[in-house]
């Protein structure tokens, strides 16, 4: 067992990276029936924009071997048997692997697993984001319980086999429940937030079976000390490097996350601790990238320090565009500005201008789905992006560089409901909103991240009021009764389909992004401004331009001029619908781009225009999406 970060054995295995890279020795995968040889280590994408992110819980997307210890679908307390549905479920990496073919062939160019470390053996966090050993893999995600880092590897290396690259989900700003405070001679699981920075709690650290034991660091007992015990690798284990505050609650002065104990990550031997571990699981695994939790209670500082360093070692062992993002969200209207503090390359920041790659798309999210789904209009989302366009005035990109920077999604582990809802009363209702909703997400700036279960249908929310809510979208997709892994499910085939038209114009991967105005009359032209409206935009690169236009109507079909580039299109071409989420009649294919005189625009700034202008008809029919091409 690896104890210490400052271990001969941490270096041997950069230095053996480094040399296996300087030879350039491949590595031998098994995948099915044929034996294929990959680059180790294994190169990173050239454009992270190239690949879309599939997001998965290790514990709830596949076990083989067995069914899910409870019901696949449980959400309240009853139907498990430990803390508040904490229960582990039984998913494995072999779930995963034995699954790669099904993942490729949906499209999946990187697989983001929540974390895969050890975590507190006494307490069933079965998400992964209580750690309690940074360097170990936590075996109750291994059907080989003695060697559940092989398994991983073996995963990892046939995802790459088969040109699917692996992020782990990480976390710096917190550990496991490793302590428990020592308040008035009582042991506390939670104490109240305390506002004393320099007069913290008293703790006390736990063994290996969750008992209050040390009042102080364990250090005189490291050699013969149970791993199961206190917190790894053993630099970390000291009081004064947490916070050792209580809860943090709506605080942003620091504390924990109920009993997940946070560090103090402004304490350099803290950084440099927290670089160590993270560059030995790049070296350990030959992963491509990490997705940082909770990465606003971070200093931003130490967030491009992490960045940087991350960085550079993988460009030291020949791994040219590792990539990072974080989980940044704070009040709907102050979490775009949050993010700038963050990501790309901020020339407004004091010193080291690149840190870590993008963000979740939070400011997107808080808009994407209610508009798609007609609860809020089309111009709530344009309106994203035009602040976004003040808010990263200092980012050193282009119009079309902005995209690398943000992780969109429609739905994650986090939420009370995911995207899809099924009306008891008309399961299918609401099926083609779905496919709606994804070829927006495969449309517009950003890298798209599909949560699992997506593709096979999994929906349901709970009420507000329960404490189980975020229980009903982390579901054990191997036991749905119909099937877990369904490749003729429409979803599945609908993603397939984006997908492939997402990888074949590279338009609507790296090009700029203008949001259309549209007309029912052919003589005034905005960005709808009522709910159940239509979105149009259009990505543009070099000479090709990709128009999406999406009618969030759920009763109505509707019929719209849809404004085009005048200089591309000044002979007037005809666009075809390159896809549909609906059966098409041929006959209400868009007309001919037409050139309109007299007209008023009010454009996406505000700004009047009155033309002329370059227009075309498209029909839509209720939640219809159409990607249309010259």
């Amino acid at each position: 067992m690896l104890r210490s970060i400052d271990s001969g054995e941490v270096y041997n295995t950069f230095n053996e990276l480094k040399n296996k890279a300087l030879r350039n020795e491949p590595k031998c995968v098994q995948v099915g029936d044929e034996l294929k040889e990959i680059p180790s280590p294994f190169p990173s994408p050239k454009d992270w924009r190239d690949v879309w992110i599939y997001f998965i819980m290790v514990d709830r997307f596949n076990n083989p071997s067995c069914e899910p210890k409870s019901a696949w679908n449980a959400f309240d307390g009853d139907s498990f048997l430990g803390e508040k549905g904490l229960v582990f479920q039984g998913g494995t990496f072999e779930g995963i692997r034995q699954q790669l073919d099904y993942l490729q062939k949906l499209g999946v160019g990187a697989i983001w697993l929540t974390p895969p470390f050890k975590n507190c053996q006494y307490k069933p966090t079965y998400h992964g984001y209580g750690i309690q050993d940074f360097l170990q893999i936590d075996p109750r995600f291994a059907t080989n319980k003695e060697n559940p880092e092989e398994e991983l590897q073996a995963l990892i290396d046939e995802a790459h086999a088969r040109g699917i690259y692996v992020i782990f989900d990480i976390v710096l700003n917190h550990v496991g429940n490793v302590f428990s405070y020592f308040i008035d001679s009582k042991d506390v699981k939670s104490p109240q937030f305390i506002d004393e920075p320099n007069n913290p709690y008293n703790i006390n650290w736990h063994d290996k079976e969750g008992k209050p034991q040390w009042m102080n660091a364990p250090v005189d007992e490291f050699s013969n000390l149970d791993s199961n015990a206190a917190v790894w690798p053993q630099e970390l284990c000291k009081n004064e490097f947490f916070r050792r505050r209580g809860t943090r609650g709506d605080t942003e002065k620091g504390g924990d996350f109920s009993d997940l104990r946070e560090l103090i990550t402004d304490i350099p031997e803290v950084r440099n601790i927290l670089i160590r571990i993270h560059q030995y699981l790049i070296a350990q695994f030959d992963i491509d990238g990490f997705r940082i939790d909770t990465l606003r209670f971070i200093e931003p500082e130490f967030a491009r320090i992490f960045g940087n360093a991350m960085h550079e070692f993988a460009l030291s062992i020949g791994k040219k565009n590792l990539f990072s993002f974080g989980e940044i969200w704070a009040e709907e209207n102050n979490t775009e500005e949050k993010i700038r503090h963050f990501i790309g390359r901020n020339a407004t920041e004091p010193g080291d201008l690149l840190g870590i790659d993008a963000a979740l798309d939070f400011p997107l999210f808080f808009q994407l789905p209610h508009a798609l789904k007609g609860a809020k209009a089309p111009k709530a989302v344009v309106d994203v992006y035009e602040r976004r366009k003040e808010s990263l005035r200092g980012i050193i990109s282009s119009h079309g560089d902005v995209s690398k920077f943000l992780v969109t999604f429609l739905d994650n582990h986090d939420l009370k409901s995911r995207f899809y809802y099924s009306d008891p009363e008309n399961p299918q209702k609401f099926d083609d909103q779905v496919t709606l909703a994804i070829t927006c997400l495969f449309a517009l700036q950003g890298i798209p991240c599909i949560y699992y279960g997506t593709e096979q249908g999994l929906n349901g929310s709970v009420p507000d009021n329960t404490d189980f809510g975020d229980l009903v979208v982390r579901q054990a997709l191997w036991g749905k009764p119909e099937g877990g892994f369904n490749r003729d499910h429409s979803f599945y085939k609908a993603i397939a389909e984006v997908s492939e038209y997402r990888k074949t114009h590279p338009a609507l991967r790296y090009g700029r992004q203008y949001f259309r105005p549209i007309s029912g009359d052919r003589i005034n032209y905005g960005i709808s401004p009522y709910n159940s409206g239509v979105l149009a935009f259009s990505r543009i690169l070099n000479e090709t331009e990709v128009v999406v236009v999406a009618n969030t109507n759920t009763e109505l079909t509707q019929s719209v001029y849809v404004i085009v580039d005048d200089n591309l299109h000044s002979e007037n071409p005809t666009f075809k619908i390159l896809f549909s989420n609906k059966s098409r009649d041929n006959s209400i294919q868009p007309k001919k781009v037409e050139e309109q005189h007299g007209v008023n625009i009010t454009e996406v700034n505000g700004h009047k225009n009155y033309g002329p202008v370059r227009v075309m008809k498209v029909t839509l029919q209720p939640m219809e999406v159409q990607i249309l091409v010259k």
